[in-house]
């Protein structure tokens, strides 16, 4: 068999989000238009431009890792693991049924341990060097999240990380299509996980004036689109899925979710922060990712939009949008998974692929919430504020990240 004609299917999800603790719960609340955007709790923001977060709540690691493990691991590494878990219990995954060097791990990550940076730092400089944890490195190296999701799953094959900024987790997932398809692997477990939430964090994106000053009304703030938008909410999150060959998904007679059908990337080589403001790189990388699915451009049902809630990112997304679909972009439904859970960096595009995969096996579009004044720069349909019905077969999900870094994803509805 070809790699043009291996198929690679999703066959199991595992979550942690802002909205809910499994792919089930995230969605529900994604349907229902529902914030997960509150007050900031995990670290102390008086002082700052920035108050409010979108975070994972009530997660306790400990009800996945036992306690000691814990304590040692960053959050973000945490809240991979307890969605790598998650994920293959969905997929009713037995790796002792496997051969463990054919299944992999790839995560996309931005940050690594902030906090658990931080508070070394502090301890450095405070107490000295000498009193920081030995397990400093382990646990803020952007690499461990995927360790320790190989580790607890027992999956020795291809392991890699993906550290494109916001593009990560899409990068992970195309990573992963590009791993099976060559036949590296016969699983790969993929996704991304953040958690980044701390002052070392809040301040950076503080002084780039990147970040939302809606603190009076967390649930509004984030406003992907919409002419009163002012910057994006900080987020965390993780989501893993289960990817397989689909012929070794079919031998194990697994549940199959959905087709990931295509990847495109590209890099706008320009402005460390700022998107090409002509879109073309941005539009060059959905185009590549439609036709890597064996797709057309009117095949597109629904965009998954990277739709961050601030005024450059929404209105150059726009006009990419505009760029490669021409006047078809008007009749494209595009919502922002982000104006309910804010952003979560390089975990957002995996959080965003969960929601894909549900549009698809719901037959539901998820509404762009806190959509109330119309921008003549943000002029497509944006499912605002509210769900709607609509069967779907190809979604596209765009990934944007610093560094001009561009990944996007089509999923596929799957039939045999």
């Amino acid at each position: 068999m070809s790699n043009e004609q291996v198929k690679v299917v999703v066959t199991g999800m595992g979550a942690m989000t802002p909205l809910g603790e499994s792919p089930d719960e995230f969605w529900r609340n994604l349907a229902a238009g529902k914030s997960g955007v509150g007050p900031m709790t995990l670290c102390d923001p008086e002082g700052y431009p920035c108050r409010i977060s979108g975070e994972v709540t009530g997660f306790d690691p400990e009800q996945y890792i036992p306690g000691r493990e814990a304590r040692r691991m960053a959050r973000f590494s945490q809240l991979a693991v307890a969605a790598g878990l998650q994920a293959a219990e969905s997929a009713g995954f037995d790796i002792t049924c496997e051969d463990p060097y054919r299944v992999g791990v790839i995560l996309g990550n931005g940050n690594g341990g902030f906090p658990t940076l931080e508070e070394n730092c502090r301890i450095l400089a405070d107490r000295g060097g000498m009193r920081m944890s030995p397990f400093f490195f382990p646990m803020i190296l952007p690499n461990m999240a995927a360790a320790a999701v190989s580790r607890y799953l027992g999956a020795q094959g291809y392991n890699s990380t993906a550290t494109t900024a916001c593009a990560a987790s899409n990068q992970a997932i195309g990573e992963a299509l590009d791993v099976l398809r060559r036949g590296t692997a016969d699983v790969v477990f993929a996704g991304g996980a953040e958690a980044g939430i701390s002052l070392l964090g809040l301040s950076g994106f503080a002084v780039m004036r990147a970040l939302t000053t809606r603190n009076d009304e967390p649930e509004r703030a984030s406003r992907p689109f919409d002419a009163e938008r002012d910057g994006f909410v900080p987020s965390e999150g993780a989501v893993v899925l289960v990817m397989e060959r689909l012929e070794h998904a079919m031998a194990r007679g697994a549940n199959i979710l959905a087709e990931v059908a295509g990847f495109g990337c590209t890099s706008d080589a320009g402005h460390p922060v700022q998107p090409e403001e002509s879109g073309a790189s941005a539009s060059r990388a959905m185009s590549i990712a439609i036709s890597d699915a064996g797709a057309t451009m009117d095949d597109v049902d629904y965009i998954n939009a990277h739709g961050t809630s601030t005024p450059l990112n929404d209105t150059l997304e726009t006009v990419a949008i505009k760029r490669l679909f021409g006047e078809r972009a008007y009749q494209i439904p595009i919502s922002s998974t982000k104006s309910m859970i804010g952003h979560s960096l390089g975990a957002a595009g995996a959080l965003e692929a969960a929601a894909c995969i549900k549009t698809i096996t719901e037959a539901t579009l998820h509404p762009t919430i806190n959509y109330t004044s119309p921008d003549p720069s943000c002029d497509l349909d944006y499912v605002p504020n509210h769900a709607r019905q609509q069967d779907v077969q190809v979604v596209l999900s765009n990934a944007f990240g610093f560094g001009g870094q561009n990944a996007c994803l089509v999923f596929r509805k799957f039939e045999e």
